[in-house]
């Protein structure tokens, strides 16, 4: 790899992280803000916390396929480059909003921006060899791992002088990142592998069907969205399984979300290119579904939680599972469509990040609560575990299909 190259890729792994570290850094002011301009109590804040993060999430899984395609068309720097000045302007916006109308605007933005995802992901294939990707594609997950741990005690450090000091922060961070890239960060994408940009493929209904040409995509697309579901278990329900298994106090859970994350971040910087190294991208995937649905079905059952630190580096393999997914679909689409891959793949998470807090929450609620046939906190870990061993099934069934490159042991 030159050393533009590499400067390249530092420079995509940078973005995800201040991206990480921004998305973290409001989390702990986001109820005292809602509330604030809500005027309204902790309950009835937190119905609307949930709503700022559907329509997060419904945003970015609308326009994930649309800041693919445009990657494709136009190359990665300008989208990256304007979801970084969109990201300072918005959490400005949010730092000043006056109503939580100005609040749900700035979220909705906010999905529209982190759709840059896709293009950052795609940008990063583009400068990777084949049998490096999942490689390149952990060391994005470590970012995300790190800017969770990193960004959630910034904020609340900020917190102490005011709500709104987080959103500022942020906003200077995502400032800092685009000037940096205005110097640092060339265009990736050939002028040759572009391709003109199509409505009826910017969407992930078009996307979908785009992808269906590429032999094996779907099966894995299918598995990859499994998996979110899962996963998408701690930041829906972590805190509130907590207290109500183990009667935590907020230091403890702060505590044990940085502890997985480093752990995490560790694992995909450390293990990732290794273990895929030995035992190729698919059966990574596998090995990391396997340790995780160790992990759900203990959180599951666990009573005493001094015995959750321990699982929580066992759980921490799973940080294998997105990267070996990303690199097998990123395997089987040309240079022209990998935007519309990582866009897609974006809708994806998106889509999880709907559906999760409306099966997760409510169960926990309801087996938590004075009408529950019996007391299980560990209901939506269990329900995790179904979803986790469909994506299992699913990869262990898939057939081989031919690789843009071709490929072994994946």
């Amino acid at each position: 790899m030159s050393v533009s190259n590499r400067s390249a890729v530092r420079f995509v792994v940078l973005t995800v992280l201040i991206d990480a570290i921004g998305f973290g850094i409001v989390m702990p002011v986001l109820p005292g803000i809602v509330m604030k301009l809500g005027h309204v109590g902790l309950a009835e804040a937190t119905r609307i916390g949930g709503w700022l993060g559907v329509i997060y999430a419904a945003v970015q899984f609308l326009s994930g396929p649309m800041m693919g395609n445009l990657g494709d068309r136009f190359g990665r720097r300008p989208i990256i480059l304007g979801a970084l000045a969109g990201f300072a302007i918005d959490y400005a916006l949010m730092g000043f909003a006056p109503t939580l109308g100005w609040l749900f605007l700035g979220r909705a933005l906010a999905g529209l921006f982190g759709a840059s995802f896709g293009p950052a992901g795609a940008a990063m294939a583009d400068l990777s060899a084949p049998e490096e990707r999942a490689k390149h594609f952990g060391m994005i997950g470590g970012a995300f791992g790190v800017g969770f741990v990193i960004g959630p005690a910034i904020g609340g450090l900020l917190g102490e002088i005011g709500p709104r000091w987080p959103f500022y922060a942020a906003a200077v961070l995502a400032a800092g990142n685009f000037l940096l890239g205005l110097f640092a960060f060339p265009e990736t994408h050939a002028a040759e592998n572009r391709r003109p940009f199509q409505w009826k493929r910017a969407n992930p209904l078009g996307a979908l069907i785009a992808l269906r040409g590429h032999k094996g995509v779907l099966p894995v697309a299918f598995a990859s969205f499994w998996w979110a579901l899962a996963s998408m278990i701690y930041p829906t329900t972590w805190a509130f399984f907590a207290i109500a298994a183990f009667n935590w106090t907020p230091g403890l859970i702060g505590a044990s979300l940085a502890l997985v994350g480093l752990l995490m971040a560790l694992s995909q910087v450390l293990l990732v290119g290794r273990v895929v190294k030995r035992f190729g991208e698919r059966r990574s995937a596998e090995i990391g579904i396997g340790f995780a649905m160790c992990g759900f079905i203990a959180y599951a059952l666990l009573r005493n939680g001094w015995f959750v630190f321990p699982v929580l580096a066992l759980t921490a393999m799973q940080s294998l599972v997105m990267p070996s997914m990303s690199g097998l679909m990123s395997r089987r689409v040309p240079a022209d469509a990998q935007g519309e891959l990582q866009g897609f793949s974006g809708s994806i998470a998106a889509l999880a990040a709907i559906i999760a807090p409306a099966i997760y929450s409510p169960a926990l609620a309801w087996f938590t609560g004075p009408r529950a046939p019996f007391w299980f906190p560990g209901i939506a870990f269990a329900m995790a575990t179904v979803a986790a061993l469909v994506a299992l099934i699913t990869l262990i069934l898939m057939r081989r299909a031919p690789q843009i490159p071709p490929a072994t042991g994946a």
